[in-house]
């Protein structure tokens, strides 16, 4: 009897989809709105009107959503921000959560 391995293969994987991630930078009373906006273009590849609503968003909510992503991505945007900030003298802070 012959089997049919290719369906029953089929029937056995079930493809996950990675889990994603936002990255929001948060509000400080230190880091300029132009650094914020810089950010935002640079490592988040947003529109200047883009990253100037997000800008504002930090401003008045104390956070704004810069993007989703999968963990490594996320990871390393957050890690970007901390260097990109730090070498800029700004205590500007990114962090992720789980969508």
């Amino acid at each position: 009897m012959a089997i049919n391995t290719d369906l029953e293969l089929y029937n056995e994987v079930k493809l996950k989809h990675p889990k994603k991630y936002k990255v929001f930078l948060l509000n400080d009373d230190y880091t300029s709105m132009d650094f914020v906006i810089d950010i935002l273009i640079t490592i988040f590849h947003k529109s200047y009107s883009q990253a100037e609503s997000i800008m504002l968003d930090i401003h008045k909510k104390e956070r704004g959503l810069c993007g989703v992503y999968t963990h490594e991505i996320a990871e390393t945007k957050v890690m970007q921000v901390r260097r990109k900030a730090k070498d800029n003298g700004f205590p500007l802070k990114a962090m992720m959560e789980e969508e």
